[in-house]
C-alpha cells in the first residue's frame, strides 16, 4: 500500500486531509442557562454527551418557548454529532433519533457533509483525540473553542470507503447499544419487582394486612427506624495501598484509580473511612444528598471523611439498595436534611427515617430473583467490554488506512 506523510501522520496516498469546517457545518450552543421544566423538550448538556449514540433519557427538560429560543440558529437533526466543549471536552455523541432536542451551553453540534458515522468515528480515533487535547486550553476547566473544533484535521477517503469503514464499526456499536438497552431493561425490571413486592405488596394481596404508622402493611412485617437496622461505620484507614472510592453517583460508588501515596495525598490518610464490600455511603452535605452508594466491588476501599458510611444486615443488602432509590425514600431524606443554603443530613438524623421492614424469608426470595438479574447484567457487561475492545482496536487501524476493507463489501 502506498502511503504519504501528512500533518496528521501517514495515510494512504489516495486519501486527503481536510478541516472539519470543510466537510461539515459547526454550530455553537447559546451561552445561557435556561429555566428547566417538568415537561417539554430535552436539553443536551455536557453531562449528557457520552461516547456512542446520544441518549435523551436523562436530559433535563425545557418549555416550548425556551426550546424555540435555543434552536433559533439551528435545530439538531438525525445524523448530527454533538461534542462537548468544556470540562470533559471533546466527547462526542452521534444522533440516531428523530426526537427533537436543543443544546445546552458548552456544547456544539457538527452537521457532516460526508458520511456521518465515518466522521463520528474519526472524532473518536486516537490521532484526532490527540489533536483535540492539543487544541484545548485552560488549567482548571479545559475548553476547546468553536474555532478550534473547526480547525480539527480529518483523514478523508472516498465516499464508498467511508461507508465501508463506518459500516464495519457500526456493526459493533449496534451490538453494544443493543446490550446497553437490554441492561437498562434489566434495571427497570429490578425497580419494578421491588416496587411490586415492597411498595405495592402485590404478591401478598391475598394475605392478611395490618395497620401501621406508614399505612397498611402485610401481617408480620414491621415499621422500623433505620437506626434499628443499620450501623454507622467509622473504621479508619491503616493501609496506604487501599483503593479510593472517589464519588457517590446515582446509587453507585465510583472507584478512582488513585491510591494513597505521598504524591497523591498529602493529607492525613488516617481520617479516611474504610468501606467494605456491600457497605453504603452518602455525602451528608451536597445537593444530591439522596444519592446513596453501595460498594458492589469484591474488595475493601475507602472514602473521604466527608462521607457517612453505614452497614446493614447482609441478607438485606439488595433490599436496602433498591429501597434507597425509591422516590418516597429520597423525599424523606431531603425532608430531613437541614440547612437553607447547604443541606446536611448526619447519621443521627438519617437513622430516624422510618421504613417498612419485611421478614427475612421474603427478602431471601427477593434476593434469588434480584441476583439472577445481576448475573444476567454482568454477563452482558462482559460482552460489551469485549465488543468495545474489538472496536477500539480496529478504529485507529481503519482510520489511518493501516487496515483497508474492500469497498465491494459495503452493504
Amino acid at each position: 500500500m502506498n502511503v504519504k506523510e501528512t500533518e496528521i501522520g501517514l495515510i494512504p496516498e489516495d486519501w486527503e486531509v481536510k478541516r472539519i469546517d470543510e466537510i461539515s457545518k459547526v454550530t455553537d450552543s447559546l451561552h445561557q442557562t435556561p429555566v428547566y421544566s417538568d415537561k417539554g423538550f430535552p436539553m443536551v448538556r455536557v453531562t449528557d454527551v457520552k461516547r456512542g449514540y446520544l441518549s435523551l433519557q436523562d436530559c433535563l427538560l425545557v418549555s416550548d418557548d425556551i426550546y424555540k429560543f435555543f434552536t433559533k440558529n439551528y435545530k439538531p437533526q438525525k445524523g448530527d454529532i454533538v461534542i462537548s466543549r468544556v470540562g470533559t471536552y471533546g466527547v462526542s455523541s452521534i444522533v440516531k433519533t428523530d426526537e427533537q432536542f436543543c443544546l445546552g451551553q458548552n456544547t456544539a453540534i457538527i452537521s457532516p457533509k460526508i458520511n456521518n458515522d465515518y466522521l463520528y468515528y474519526c472524532l473518536n480515533s486516537p490521532s484526532i483525540k490527540a489533536q483535540i487535547d492539543y487544541l484545548a486550553v485552560g488549567s482548571t476547566h479545559k475548553t476547546i473553542s468553536l474555532k478550534s473544533i473547526k480547525s480539527i484535521k480529518i483523514p478523508v477517503c472516498s465516499e464508498n470507503e467511508q461507508k465501508v469503514i463506518a459500516a464495519t464499526l457500526s456493526v459493533l456499536d449496534d451490538m453494544i447499544e443493543l446490550n446497553n438497552q437490554i441492561n437498562k431493561t434489566l434495571e427497570e425490571m429490578a425497580k419494578a419487582i421491588f416496587k411490586s413486592w415492597f411498595v405495592d405488596f402485590e404478591p401478598f394481596k391475598d394475605g392478611e394486612f395490618e395497620e401501621s404508622e406508614l399505612g397498611l402493611i402485610p401481617k408480620g412485617w414491621r415499621v422500623v427506624e433505620l437506626g434499628e437496622i443499620t450501623e454507622e461505620i467509622r473504621e479508619r484507614v491503616k493501609d496506604r495501598k487501599i483503593p479510593v472510592f472517589s464519588a457517590v453517583k446515582t446509587g453507585d460508588l465510583v472507584l478512582s484509580e488513585d491510591y494513597f501515596t505521598k504524591q497523591v495525598f498529602s493529607r492525613d490518610i488516617s481520617k479516611y473511612i474504610v468501606v467494605k464490600p456491600f457497605d453504603f455511603a452518602y455525602n451528608p452535605a451536597r445537593i444530591n444528598i439522596g444519592s446513596i452508594g453501595i460498594n458492589e466491588f469484591s474488595y475493601t476501599g475507602c472514602v473521604s471523611p466527608v462521607y457517612v458510611v453505614f452497614r446493614t444486615d447482609q441478607k438485606y443488602k439488595w433490599f436496602f439498595k433498591m429501597l434507597t432509590r425509591t422516590e418516597r425514600f429520597k423525599k424523606e431524606v431531603n425532608t430531613r436534611a437541614s440547612g437553607s443554603v447547604r443541606q446536611t443530613l448526619n447519621f443521627d438524623e438519617f437513622s430516624k427515617i422510618k421504613v417498612v421492614y419485611p421478614y427475612a424469608e421474603i427478602v431471601e426470595e427477593y434476593n434469588y430473583i434480584f441476583e439472577g438479574l445481576i448475573m444476567a447484567k454482568s454477563k452482558i457487561e462482559e460482552e460489551i467490554s469485549i465488543l468495545s475492545e474489538i472496536r477500539d482496536t480496529l478504529l485507529p487501524k481503519l482510520m489511518s488506512g493501516e487496515i483497508r476493507v474492500p469497498v465491494e463489501e459495503v452493504i
